[in-house]
């Protein structure tokens, strides 16, 4: 099933709602068709330099709005969303606010599909609003990958870093590169649409306050969702491309060995972006999981 940025983006409104005193940013597709019970499915982006829920799953949402009303949020401090500085963790600070938008737009309980920043983000909004959440997707989640054998920082978080301090075209291109297996997908085209959105006006100050939370020994702790997975008690697929150089494929070991419910499917030939390179058997096998979900009287 090939979908092209063109065709996608005619099937998918442009929204944006209060959370709280923060406005995000988010696009919707589908209206649901009784499949996992019923519930909305909510996509979370990654958070390297330009990212955004357009940039991680636009093309992927025609696939998923074909069974589930779907939603790609920006997170705050990415894309479209307001850009205010992070308050305590990440993971967090950005669960709370979605929980906030769903409160906006009278959405009780979701399905939630997060690829690396934004499976930090699922993580922590189902450990800390369990009622909320059917079942989690979590593409190498962020604050779940803990590296056994593989250094840390990764390849792919180096590379974030670099650009951090300079932000030049060719260091973004360094650090795109270690997303994809193909390099064939590492356009010149999407270069210059990160690069854009990653020098946006409050796109550094945003990142780096981002950083900070996972860095400042403060806020940095609440990040590490490692140490609670054995309480999370919902039903859990984690995806991996085998040759991920962002978050490794050993750092799927602890999580699956932590969480009660958790299933594990690894890609190969595949890096971070399952979603875009290995994209009909990622839907397939996600809308295949979720659709196992049963809503039952709470």
């Amino acid at each position: 099933m090939t979908i092209t940025q063109e065709s996608a983006r005619r099937s998918v409104a442009v929204k944006t709602a209060e959370a709280g005193d923060v406005t995000l940013n988010y696009y919707e597709a589908g209206s649901g068709s009784g499949t996992g019970g019923g519930l909305p499915l909510v996509l979370l982006h990654g958070g390297g330099p330009g990212a955004s829920a357009w940039s991680n799953f636009g093309p992927a949402m025609p696939r998923f709005a074909s069974s589930f009303r779907t939603l790609a949020v920006d997170q705050p401090g990415f894309g479209g969303s307001d850009k205010p500085p992070v308050v305590g963790n990440y993971y967090r600070f950005s669960s709370d606010l979605v929980v906030r938008l769903l409160d906006e737009l009278g959405i009780e309980r979701v399905h939630l599909l997060g690829n690396s920043l934004g499976g930090g983000t699922a993580m922590r909004l189902a450990l800390s609003h369990p009622d909320r959440v059917g079942r989690l997707v979590l593409m190498g989640p962020g604050g779940l990958s803990l590296n056994l054998f593989h250094a840390d920082p990764t390849e792919g978080v180096q590379r974030l870093m670099d650009f951090g301090g300079d932000p030049t075209r060719e260091k973004l291109r360094a650090f795109i590169s270690t997303m994809v297996v193909d390099q064939s997908l590492v356009t010149d085209e999407l270069v210059e649409e990160r690069f854009a959105d990653a020098t946006a006006p409050g796109a550094q100050d945003a990142m780096r306050s981002m950083g900070m939370s996972f860095w400042n020994p403060d806020t940095a702790e609440d990040g590490m969702l490692w140490r609670e997975a054995h309480r999370l008690r919902k039903h859990t697929l984690l995806t991996w491309g085998r040759e991920d150089r962002v978050n490794p494929l050993d750092g799927a070991m602890v999580a699956l060995k932590l969480i009660p419910k958790a299933q594990l499917h690894v890609f190969p030939n595949c890096g971070h972006w399952a979603q875009i390179e290995a994209a009909d058997e990622f839907a397939e096998i996600t809308t295949a999981f979720l659709s196992r979900h049963v809503e039952r009287s709470r």
